[in-house]
């Protein structure tokens, strides 16, 4: 095992151990020579602030390098910078972009996240119809939340 999957390995089992005192000196270095599952949990702790002050735009640049490596994760993280303005300027089309491409590898609650923004009209224009096919394919039945 070379030195930076040690180190990877490490930092990630920090991280998900809530430790991120120490998971932040593995992971960045990592995360800066372009390594996306560092990239997504140093994005994560800069969003949240945990081991360090909240910084949006950090989080904002590690989570689209990550997304754009197609993690499915960091995709949807980077559809809800988008939809909530964190670290970026509201954009509702960049944000359903965003939560197509990480729904479309597996995660369900991005599509969740559709269906709620376009119940709701957040950042795209209301459209019940489109509510009603995200949920379903997100796994709910549209009439719980659409009456």
């Amino acid at each position: 095992m070379t030195d930076s999957s040690l180190d990877l390995a490490s930092g990630i089992a920090a991280f998900e151990s809530r430790h991120f005192n120490t998971a932040y000196p593995l992971l960045k270095p990592l995360a800066e020579a372009g390594d996306t599952e560092a990239e997504y949990r140093v994005a994560i702790m800069y969003q949240n602030g945990l081991g360090m002050v909240a910084n949006m735009e950090a989080a904002f640049k590690y989570m689209q390098n990550a997304a754009e490596k197609d993690h499915p994760l960091a995709q949807h993280g980077l559809g809800f910078m988008y939809m909530k303005g964190e670290g970026v300027e509201v954009n509702g089309p960049e944000a359903e972009k965003w939560f197509l491409k990480a729904a479309q590898q597996g995660q369900q609650g991005s599509y969740t996240t559709l269906a709620m923004m376009y119940l709701e009209g957040e950042g795209v224009a209301k459209d019940l119809d489109k509510a009603r096919e995200y949920f379903s394919k997100g796994g709910f039945d549209p009439d719980e939340f659409i009456k």
